[in-house]
Formats: structure tokens, sequence, C-alpha cells
């Protein structure tokens, strides 16, 4: 249960002289508010002359300050004499902006205060005020002045504002399983014939107001994927009639999730209604998934999604504008803790989807930076890696040739985000290889002479080949005959010998010649 804590000062309180009634119906929380559980709750100063007894502090917290102090007062205001009763309504204001009803009251210890509401005390659970989505209640103060001394404090103390979920009115269940409102307004009945398997009844609906219908934890995959309820906002006020069905697998009218995004779907549910489509203008879902359940499957809390089925969508499915309750609200709202609880709207009404979102990480525009490599060069691969989905992860990306894996490199993207990566592979075989970074396609690489033609521009070596720099002949290749080599000197050796030993001798004598000096 929620509580907001807010101070109290008291000193001595002006006569009332008018102020606000007790007022109800569609609000917008405007300018600044105190607020918690996530802005569900909004505490402002109310409008009117008695909305100066309340202010936001330098931390947009209210306070309640009737003494010399406020400085939305008078300097000369003194507050009232001792011995006195006094009233003030419309102090401040509670708005509730949820889905669901909420009952409010406050819990106050000083005995000399109550706040009210409407002239009745909303002190204490049992004294709560019920909200609606979007209404705002006025809440005013009365003091008790009697035996005080005039211009002394009538005490300081803290006050707490609670809530708790509530629908509008007391229900009431019969034997068949159906729950139908006891009291006036709109009357609700939920049947639940199986427990993948809801009927719903809305009689008695005002225009343009919405009711909530609980699906008492209806199974879309089990217990582990439930809905929970479904909220109709009725157009024209008609009675409703609708149907919810829940399964782990596809419907056959709606096909199985095929996200672009990487979405992992964990169960279906179907919608069928009677009513025409512009009869209500906006339906919006609760559902909740095990925490267990998404330990087990690898799932992220903050991933879970809900998806319709749309013709127009690309892929046939539309992401919806998915909202995960906070911890605060949860707690507000009394839900299980140890589930992960989520909201989505929708103003069209066919199969959906609970899915969680994952990343979706590949590899795009590969490329080499040559078509033909030497023995024992490398060449560069080089890719894109994009994270296509909807949330962040890691992957390692492999380099593979002829679809063989060469080398990984681990790649971690956030949603949106693309990264380059490059390898350095080589080969000891020549060849052709196709050369790919996990499905995207770099091209064929040559490596050597697969084709034996002798042209050595066209060649490429492979690491670990010959230490001559020959080329290594490709598995089952013929060579060509062995040459063999010369042994001893043959007759074109000796002539060769003897004109350099003429020429050696003719030399000699040409230098015996020379006159000495």
């Amino acid at each position: 249960m929620p509580t907001v804590r807010r101070t109290l000062i008291l000193a001595a309180l002006v006569a009332a002289a008018g102020g606000l009634a007790f007022a109800t119906g569609a609000a917008v929380v405007d300018g600044p508010a105190d607020t918690f559980a996530e802005e569900r709750l909004a505490v402002q100063p109310a409008e009117g002359p008695n909305g100066a007894y309340a202010y936001l502090n330098d931390a947009d917290e209210i306070v309640v300050d009737v003494s010399g102090s406020n400085p939305k007062l008078p300097s000369d205001f003194e507050g009232v004499n001792p011995g006195t009763l006094a009233a003030a309504d419309g102090v401040f204001t509670i708005t509730y902006t949820a889905d669901d009803y909420a009952r409010v009251w406050i819990d106050h210890p000083e005995e000399n205060v109550t706040f009210v509401v409407d002239g009745e005390s909303v002190e204490g659970r049992a004294n709560n005020v019920t909200l609606g989505p979007d209404e705002t209640v006025a809440v005013g103060l009365e003091v008790d002045a009697r035996g005080a001394v005039a211009g002394t404090r009538l005490g300081g103390d803290e006050f707490d504002i609670r809530a708790e979920v509530a629908e509008p009115e007391s229900m009431s269940s019969n034997a068949d399983g159906e729950e139908e409102e006891a009291d006036g307004g709109a009357a609700t009945t939920v049947r639940r014939p199986e427990p993948d398997r809801r009927e719903f009844e809305g009689r008695e609906l005002s225009p343009g107001a919405g009711v909530t219908f609980d699906a008492g934890a209806m199974e879309i995959a089990g217990g582990d994927v439930t809905l929970d309820r479904v909220r109709i906002t009725s157009e024209n006020g008609r009675d409703v009639d609708f149907e919810t069905v829940g399964r782990p697998d596809p419907f056959p009218s709606a096909g199985p999730l095929n996200d672009s995004r990487g979405a992992a779907p964990n169960g279906y549910f179907e919608f069928d209604h009677s009513f025409a489509g512009d009869e209500v203008s906006r339906v919006r879902f609760s559902v909740s998934v095990d925490r267990d359940y998404l330990n087990e499957t690898g799932g992220d809390p903050d991933d879970i999604s809900l998806y319709r089925r749309s013709e127009s969508a690309s892929g046939g499915w539309e992401r919806l504008e998915t909202e995960r309750v906070d911890p605060a609200v949860r707690r507000l709202l009394d839900l299980p803790e140890d589930r992960v609880h989520v909201t989505a709207p929708t103003d069209e009404f066919t199969v959906f989807a609970v899915a969680t979102d994952r990343a979706r990480i590949r590899a795009t525009d590969a490329s080499l930076d040559r078509e033909a490599v030497d023995a024992g060069e490398s060449a560069v691969v080089r890719a894109t890696v994009a994270n296509e989905g909807r949330d962040d992860g890691a992957r390692d990306v492999t380099l593979t040739a002829d679809g063989e894996p060469l080398a990984t490199q681990r790649v971690e993207l956030d949603p949106g985000e693309s990264a380059a990566v490059a390898f350095e592979p080589a080969f000891d075989d020549p060849g052709e290889y196709d050369i790919a970074v996990d499905d995207a396609s770099a091209g064929t690489l040559a490596v050597g002479d697969p084709a034996g033609d002798g042209d050595e521009d066209d060649t490429a070596s492979v690491e670990g080949g010959t230490d001559d720099g020959g080329t290594a002949a490709p598995d089952g290749d013929a060579s060509d005959p062995p040459t063999e080599e010369p042994s001893g000197i043959g007759p074109s050796n000796l002539v060769g010998l003897a004109v350099f030993l003429a020429i050696a001798l003719a030399s000699v004598a040409l230098v015996r010649r020379m006159p000495r000096s």
C-alpha cells in the first residue's frame, strides 16, 4: 500500500468563509504537483481562497500551513481565537490518474485537526473516498481550538496520504463465477467457463467513461502468462459483450508472431466482440508474466511487450505501446510481487501476442579488400554488424570460408546501434574460397593458382607453404614431369674452360712484358 507523508504545520486557523465543496469529474493535472506512485496520485493546493493554506515547498512536497510562517498568507495573519471551532473546505486536491479505481484516505494522529471531504472525515481506511481514473477530490480541514491559547501552536505533525486499488462499488459473486456490481452505476459480469476463457458483459456504461473487468488471471500460457484485467472505454454508453481466449500456441486465423525485430512469443489471446468498432474507443489489457518463467526462458522483465495482429503492419504484427507497471504502482494496485505486470492500449481488436523483445544482431555489407592473395598473405574482411532488435545484447560474429568457421568476434550493441568488425584470414591451400561473416557474403577469395597457368601475378601463396616461396599445388592436381639434372662435365663445358685458360695466360704474358720502373 503506497503512502506519501507530508508536512502539516498548525498554529491557528482562520475561520472558514466559503471554500470548495467535494468535487469529482474528469481532471487534468496542470502545473506543479506533489506526485507519487509514478504520478498516479497528484496532490496540489486547491484553487480558491482556502488553497492559500497549502503550498509546495522547494522539493515540490505539499505543506499544509495555517501558521504565520505561511508565505502565501498576509503578514498580519493571527489565526482564530482560542476556544472556537473552525473549518476550511478545499485546502488541497488529490487527483488519481491511473486506469483502475482507488480508495484514498489520510492517516493523521493530531486530535485537534481533522481532514475532511465535503464535511466528512477522510481519516482512516474506513472513511476512504473512492476515486476513478482522472478524478479529483478536494480535501479540507476542521480545527478544534477549544482550550488553546491565542497565538500558540496547536501542534505540528506529519500526515500520510494512503491509497489502494478498488472497484467503484462493492462486488458480489454467485455460484457460476460471475461478478456483478451490487449498487448503482455500470454493471459488469465476468464468466469463467474455462481457465483460459472469459466472457464479459457491461451494462449501463457512461459515455466516454471507462470500466474495468477483472479477468481473474485468465491463462495464456498456463499460469506463467495471464490476462488479468480488461478496461473498456465506451464511446456512447451502449452495452458491451466480448470474450477472450488464451493459448500458448498461435491461433490458426492469425498465425505465429513473425516480428522482424526479434520478438519471441510467450503466448497468444484472442479478443472476440459483438460491439461495433466505433462504440468502444479504447481497450487496455493488463497482463502479467511469472518471474521464474522469465528466468527459465532467458527473458528480461523490461522487455515484455504486447503485439497485435495487423494486416497493414510489416510482418503482419504491430507492437503496442506497452508500459511496465512500476513497483510503486504495483504496490498501489496490490499486485503479486512474483510477477511482471504490463499494460497496453489498443483501438483495434483482433488477436494479440505476449512476447519478449530481444536483440537481433546480424552482419551486413561484408566485403574483401582484395580478390586474390599470395601464399602466406592475408586478406582483410570487413563487415557492419547492426542490432535491429528492440533490446540490447551481445553476440559472437563468425568469419567462415566455404561455410567452415575460421574466427569469431564478440559484439555488444544497443538497439539500433551498429559497429564495424574486421578479420585477416590466411590460407594454406590454393583455391577459391567463399568468404562470409555470419550470413553476409563478402565474395570469393582466390589463393594461389587454381587454374595452373603459371602466371605469377595471378597466384597466391598460403601460410605454411614451401620455404622457397613456391606455390603449393592443390590436392589431386597433375604436376609436370621431373627435370633431369646434369651430372659431371660435358663437351660444351670443356670448350668454355679452354677459352678461359687461354685468356688468363695471355693476360699474364702482357703483364710480364710491361716495362719496369
